[in-house]
């Protein structure tokens, strides 16, 4: 019997190695479905043998007058407008929704009040999501924005959607579990994101530089940890590189001191695009939704209950006109305004404590060649205890942020200290031959962050990322706080309290629109009355996939450059932008104008975010439809003129308003880094090339001048 036991542990130790060996290595290599990767949902059209071409056909969001007079319909108030519709035709029509509408305003008239079940006050992450929430469990829902979508915070984060490895750290060694809480949250969040917007996101790996040997096993199992609590929703694990594999990935990198790196997964975005296909998306599912629509004060009825909120629309005040004011009634109202929170809960209460602790983070935008195209990196630990992000965004650099109390403004600007501290510190860890120079910064911008306040705390980096969630004795439902990873997470607790506060109730949304284009896809399968924001896709995400562009090329003889930023801006929806570019008249490309010659961003964008995206002013196109203010300050204020020019045929701008958009738009390039020296050119300076002349400090950045000596090269 002894015998026996002696043979048997043995083995029985081997295989239960062998099991556990074998489990790890599953886990490690397991197959791993990557977003964007699958065919698409909805494949792509294609020539019949006949040679016709059948395009998608995607529903159209209702014009922004018509979403203004379904609000006033909530009042009772109703504009009386004749409306001549006239028929799509072609096919560039049915992919670019053009219609022939004459419309003419009259008298306003009454009609019976339609309130809304919720109005979203914030066009944010936050209020779109809760609008897209609200609205796929079948109640009826407006959302107001005094300004553009992602005018604010949610244009300005540092574009990553993550679990966050610092706030692990912090929950590990301060043993806080609402840290490990928000990381949990934020990695389940994360995988959501990623499936529910695949063109919009990718996952990105990202080196920790290991100094110190004994740093490896610290990192390694901070890494592990972090993959570990990601289970199903992770991706890649991540790994381990010598020094020698460490620069052959990340090339820049200081050789001195390097023992090695650490790599782990997380997700990158763009940020406003994303923001801005919540709101369509949300305004396809039946939200009434309207940008520059300022809420100037809140209603009550004889009990001191809200029930409504009172609006000016701010285009009018635009174009030289009175802005119109009117009211909404809504059952509930739910303020999700970030770092403007307190303003509308002093609205509704002017005593009521400030809940909210303004934090800036200042990020700078660098050459692409300052990193690898596919990998990001983050230093752990700056000389003053803080972490900075450097990471590969739109073909160029991203570095930040910076974390320091702040005034509330709408365009606040990246001081030049702060700029300089980030510029030291990827100095620190980028190799001596490369000097990081002031010069080299193309857009540099501040965001303000809407961290909730901890009454114990003494800095505000020390502050918890967790949103809050409260309303007031009059019924203002509050949201603030959190970050862009857990946006979805925040809207749905924030329905949930809307629904059992206001005493709402949902119903099954059978009528739900084909978002794909296709009968393929019936996006109202899971709409049950529940949220099912997790598997909700956006606008674009059904028709996407990594080999979209391909087929753009074939089409519309498209640019490969222009194709693959299209695809990845606008999902299937590019075949929409694509049809609404212009011929260049050349061989090749064969349609696309571009708007700055450094980037693919085009003139088809600039249409489609108007007619399709509520596009209002210049800025709304340079920094939140297309990206170029946030990558290149300058090139932004070259592509200026041919912007305005192109959204003066859509909306019919006079000469006072083209002129009005000039100065508006520089005014807000100087909060993305725009030199001073520029602020006071003229649309003529621009259009003779008088932009681009350098002043004495850029003349030191290159070598211009000189004889060229044919022999010595």
């Amino acid at each position: 019997m002894a015998t026996s036991r002696r043979l048997l542990r043995p083995i029985l130790y081997t295989s239960t190695a062998a099991v556990a060996g074998g489990g790890a290595l599953y886990y490690i290599y397991r197959p791993i479905k990557i977003p964007g990767s699958d065919p698409a949902s909805v494949p792509p059209p294609r020539y019949t043998d006949d040679g016709r071409f059948s395009p998608p056909r995607f529903p159209l969001v209702k014009t922004r007058d018509e979403q203004i007079e379904d609000l006033k319909k909530s009042a009772g108030t109703q504009s009386a407008v004749d409306t001549l519709r006239g028929a799509t035709k072609g096919v560039l029509g049915s992919l670019t929704g053009t219609k022939n509408d004459e419309l003419v305003e009259r008298e306003e008239k009454q009609v019976d009040a339609e309130p809304y079940d919720i109005l979203v006050i914030g066009g944010g992450a936050t209020g779109a999501g809760i609008a897209l929430d609200a609205a796929t469990r079948g109640l009826k829902v407006a959302m107001v924005e005094r300004e553009d979508f992602a005018s604010g915070t949610s244009s300005k984060s540092t574009k990553l959607v993550h679990g966050g490895v610092r706030y692990l750290e912090k929950a590990v060694w301060d043993l806080d579990y609402n840290q490990y809480k928000l990381v949990k949250e934020a990695l389940r969040e994360r995988k959501y994101f990623l499936d529910t917007a695949p063109h919009l996101s990718n996952w990105l790996p990202i080196m920790i530089p290991v100094q110190k040997w004994w740093q490896a096993p610290y990192f390694w199992a901070g890494t592990k940890f972090y993959d570990f609590l990601a289970g199903a929703e992770g991706i890649e694990s991540s790994y381990f590189l010598t020094k020698s594999r460490a620069l052959d990935a990340f090339p820049m990198l200081k050789k001195e001191n390097l023992f090695g790196a650490l790599v782990y997964y997380d997700g990158a975005h763009n940020d406003s695009r994303m923001n801005v296909s919540l709101a369509m998306t949300a305004a396809l599912y039946g939200t009434t939704v309207v940008n520059y629509l300022e809420v100037t004060g809140l209603e009550k009825d004889g009990n001191g209950k809200l029930v409504g909120a009172k609006v000016k629309d701010r285009i009018q005040e635009k174009n030289g006109q009175k802005g119109q004011e009117f009211s909404i009634k809504a059952k509930g109202i739910i303020n999700a305004t970030g770092p403007f929170t307190d303003a509308i809960r002093k609205m509704d209460e002017p005593q009521v404590p400030e809940i909210v602790a303004p934090s800036s983070g200042v990020h700078v935008i660098l050459p692409g060649y300052y990193s690898p195209s596919k990998m990001g990196l983050i230093d752990p630990k700056t000389s003053d205890g803080r972490v900075i992000f450097f990471l590969p965004w739109q073909g160029n650099t991203i570095a930040g942020t910076t974390d320091a109390p702040t005034a509330i403004s709408q365009n606040p600007i990246a001081g030049e200290e702060e700029i300089n501290w980030i510029l030291s510190e990827i100095q620190g860890y980028l190799s001596p031959d490369l000097n990081v120079r002031r010069g080299d910064v193309l857009a540099a911008w501040s965001g303000i962050r809407p961290l909730v306040k901890d009454p114990h705390s003494k800095n505000t980096e020390s502050l918890v990322r967790n949103h809050l969630i409260t309303v007031s004795d009059s019924g203002l439902l509050t949201c603030a706080g959190g970050k862009w990873t857990t946006y979805r997470q925040m809207a749905e607790e924030a329905v949930d309290e809307a629904i059992k506060r206001y005493s709402l109730q949902t119903s099954p949304l059978l009528q739900a629109p084909r978002v794909s284009g296709s009968e393929m896809i019936d996006d109202a399968a899971p709409l049950d009355g529940a949220c099912q924001t997790h598997q909700v896709r956006l606008i674009g995400a059904h028709g996407f996939s990594n080999t979209l562009f391909i087929n753009l090329i074939q089409h519309f003889g498209l640019e490969s450059i222009v194709a693959k930023h299209l695809t990845e801006s606008y999902g299937d929806r590019a075949w929409t932008v694509a049809a609404l570019s212009a011929p260049t008249e050349q061989r090749y490309p064969v349609r696309g104008l571009k708007i700055s010659a450094l980037y693919p961003f085009i003139d088809g964008e600039v249409r489609y975010a108007i007619r399709h995206e509520y596009a209002q002013t210049a800025v709304d196109v340079l920094a939140r439809r297309t990206r170029l203010a946030f990558l290149n300050a300058q090139a932004a204020l070259e592509a200026l003129p041919t912007v305005i020019d192109l959204m003066s045929e859509e909306l019919n701008w006079d000469r006072r308003r083209q002129e009005k958009e000039w100065r508006d738009t520089v005014q807000f390039l100087a909060s993305m880094g725009l030199a001073k020296s520029k602020l006071g050119v003229t649309r003529r300076d621009v259009e003779n090339g008088k932009a681009g002349e350098y002043d004495e400090h850029e003349r030191k950045l290159y070598s211009r001048h000189g004889e060229y000596d044919r022999h010595r090269a």
